[in-house]
């Protein structure tokens, strides 16, 4: 009995580690759909939502089935009770990157991005893929030193979004009030995204360690 409840606590990490590579590639097709105005690629990623979505679901359903009927103690149960709250970051995750390839479309066949904001948009794309791939590993290995890092990587997108904001104050800007709009939007989109990779970096921590990761480290 204890080997198939491990086996089937492993099937939920593995689960979650599925579902972290899942986000990374809608994240990164949002962000090349929405610079390229290719509306293919925004549809696909807007579709493939809904594999996040059931995965999300069928994955608490075990979890819960699990809690009931195994009644788990100690490290187990914590496992298994942040397995809920990581699936539920992993799949905000996903709806962000369906926010922006909706951005893409609403504006095709134009291009939603201005061009002097194209790669600082970039910029925020890339580095949102690489705190998905680290959360990844550190979902997989229970990597408790990586986990730190994801929030020191946080750090570059907060000034990204910052590098917009300032962009839409300054007085020369020239494409009006929609666009400032859009733009406002996205740049909140990629923060919140690595702000829930985060939350799972910091959860991954307390599970390996017992312990809450301080944020100024």
């Amino acid at each position: 009995m204890r080997e198939q409840f491990q086996e089937e606590l492993d099937g939920v990490s593995a689960t979650l580690v599925q579902m972290a590579g899942l986000v990374k590639v809608a994240m990164e097709h949002a962000t090349t759909a929405l610079l390229t105005a290719d509306l293919t690629l925004a549809e696909k990623v807007i579709a493939d939502d809904s594999i996040i979505d059931d995965m999300q679901h069928e994955l608490d359903a075990r979890t819960i089935k699990l809690i009931t009927l195994q009644g788990p103690v100690a490290s187990d149960l914590r496992t298994l009770v942040t397995s809920l709250r990581m699936s539920a970051d992993l799949e905000r995750m996903g709806d962000l990157a369906h926010h922006i390839s909706k951005s893409a479309r609403m504006r095709y066949p134009a291009t939603a991005v201005p061009p002097e904001l194209a790669l600082t948009i970039e910029d925020m794309g890339r580095v949102c893929v690489k705190i998905i791939e680290k959360v990844a590993t550190v979902l997989q290995n229970r990597d408790a030193e990586r986990a730190l890092e994801v929030e020191k990587d946080d750090d570059e997108i907060d000034a990204l979004h910052r590098k917009i904001i300032q962009t839409l104050l300054d007085p020369n800007w020239t494409h009006g009030v929609e666009t400032a709009i859009d733009m406002t939007l996205l740049g909140r989109y990629y923060e919140r995204c690595a702000d829930h990779a985060v939350s799972i970096a910091r959860r991954v921590y307390f599970l390996v360690t017992g312990t809450y990761a301080d944020s100024d480290k």
